[in-house]
Parts: C-alpha cells; sequence; structure tokens
C-alpha cells in the first residue's frame, strides 16, 4: 500500500513538474504581451512594471499590423470545413474499410497507415506543382489538400468501428435501413468520442499549421500564422511585443475548444486503440 501511495505521488510530481515545463512558454509570451518591445529581449523573464507596462498597446498594434481580423476569419474558415470534412470522409472510409473484407480494403487501409509516416517535407514539392496544376491554390482547394493528409484520422475511426458489434448494423439493415442510412443513423452517432477526439487533433494541427498555408495560398489569403510571420520585418527588424500579443489572440481559441471538448479525447483515443 506505501508504496502504490508512494508510485503515485511520484508520478504526480513528474507530471507537474513536465506541466509547469509546458506551461512556461505560454506564459512568458502572455507575460511579455504587456510589456514594451525594448523591454521584452532585455527582461524577458520579469513581469511588467509600471516602467515596462503598456497596456494593450501592443494588442493594438498587432492587429492593425498582421490584418488579424482578416487573418482569423481565413484561419476559422479554413479549419472549419477542413476538419468538418476530415470527420465526415474519414469516418466514412473507416468503417467501409473495416466492414467490406477485401484484398482492396486491406491494402487501402495499410496505405492509409503508410501515410501517417511519411514527412511532409518529402512530399510538399510534388503536391504544391500539383495542387496548381489542378487549381487547389485557394481556400476551398486545401480544404481538399488537408483531407489527403488525413490518414491518421482514418486509422483512429477503423480501431473505433472494430469495436462497434456488428449485430446493430445487421439490425439495421434488417428494418430496411440502406448503407448510408445505416452509417448515419447507427453507426456515426455511436462514433461520437473518437469523432470529436479527431476534430480536437486535427484542429489544433491546421490552425496552427503555416508551412501548406504558406505553400498554397500564403500570398493571396493569409491565415494566422502567416499573419504573424509577417511581423518580422526586413534585416531582422521584429516587433517583438506586437507579436506577442498576437500569439496570446492566436492562442486562446484554440486553448478554448481544446478545453470544452478535452473530457473525450482519452475516451476516444483509447477506444480508437483497443483494436486498431
Amino acid at each position: 500500500m506505501g508504496t502504490s501511495k508512494f508510485r503515485d505521488n511520484l508520478i504526480f510530481i513528474v507530471l507537474l513538474i513536465l506541466a509547469i515545463v509546458f506551461l512556461i512558454p505560454i506564459l512568458t509570451v502572455l507575460m511579455n504581451s504587456f510589456k514594451g518591445k525594448f523591454f521584452i529581449s532585455d527582461t524577458p523573464f520579469v513581469f511588467p512594471n509600471s516602467k515596462t507596462f503598456v497596456g494593450l498597446e501592443n494588442y493594438m498594434n498587432g492587429l492593425k499590423k498582421t490584418g488579424f481580423v482578416q487573418a482569423f476569419g481565413w484561419s476559422l474558415f479554413i479549419t472549419v470545413f477542413s476538419v468538418a470534412a476530415i470527420v465526415l470522409f474519414t469516418s466514412m472510409t473507416a468503417w467501409y474499410i473495416t466492414r467490406v473484407k477485401t484484398v482492396f480494403t486491406k491494402i487501402l487501409y495499410y496505405l492509409f497507415v503508410f501515410s501517417m509516416i511519411v514527412p511532409f517535407q518529402m512530399v510538399m514539392f510534388t503536391m504544391t506543382k500539383l495542387a496548381n496544376s489542378l487549381h487547389l491554390d485557394n481556400p476551398i482547394g486545401i480544404i481538399v489538400i488537408y483531407l489527403g493528409f488525413a490518414g491518421f484520422s482514418v486509422f483512429l475511426f477503423s480501431g473505433f468501428v472494430k469495436s462497434i458489434p456488428l449485430d446493430i448494423e445487421e439490425a439495421a439493415f434488417i428494418d430496411g435501413c440502406s448503407p448510408i442510412q445505416t452509417f448515419f443513423l447507427v453507426v456515426f452517432p455511436i462514433l461520437k468520442p473518437v469523432s470529436i477526439t479527431a476534430a480536437i487533433l486535427n484542429t489544433m494541427w491546421i490552425w496552427n499549421d503555416y508551412l501548406l498555408p504558406y505553400l498554397l495560398i500564403g500570398n493571396e489569403y493569409k491565415t494566422i500564422p502567416i499573419a504573424i510571420q509577417y511581423l518580422r520585418g526586413g534585416y531582422g527588424s521584429i516587433d517583438m511585443g506586437a507579436m506577442m500579443a498576437v500569439l496570446v489572440l492566436a492562442i486562446i481559441p484554440i486553448i478554448v475548444f481544446y478545453f470544452t471538448c478535452q473530457k473525450y479525447i482519452i475516451k476516444g483515443a483509447v477506444s480508437g486503440a483497443v483494436k486498431g
């Protein structure tokens, strides 16, 4: 009993230290977002005082210099519709390749698994050329590109579908449901925990993604990461105060979304890995 309690306390201390380590960069950015830009480099880890505190000046400058409102709109549009497409189509794909046992579906499943280990940098040049040729270098087209990189979601949904009793679907077929009706009326509601997990993971990825939007749509449709990058200016000139403020504004939506749905993450991930 004593050994178990000691182990639990040790795990708690280790996790607490890790949490502090991960929170320090965020707290540092938040703290410096209220300091004058000339004081950030000199005293980055010191709390603002009467001399360094500038109130909301950095936030106002950041909003003005980056066109944050427009960038926020493009990021929101791309993230929402990309995540919706990923959740819908990858869940349907996972259901099909799990229930239809053929050589084709088995090969398809392993192709999705293989896509998870291929670095993006390996395909980004050919992907960019292909996207330009197919006129996918726009906010609508990039949604299709993100869907193509959603192999992990197929893997996640496949593991969860395997845990669903087949009798439920057979009962729906006996009652006269078509395969599409069976999926949307019976299977998809059961997939709610893993759907929310996939939505959270893909939202954090797409919202924070810099490289893919920069390669495809960066010059005309700036998302938040691209807009922040333009604060660097030329010849190493960086408005650190405005950058810190805009980083805080960029982090807030994803943190709110995460804490709203966090209870589903572990449940969905564990369920999806049971038989995956």
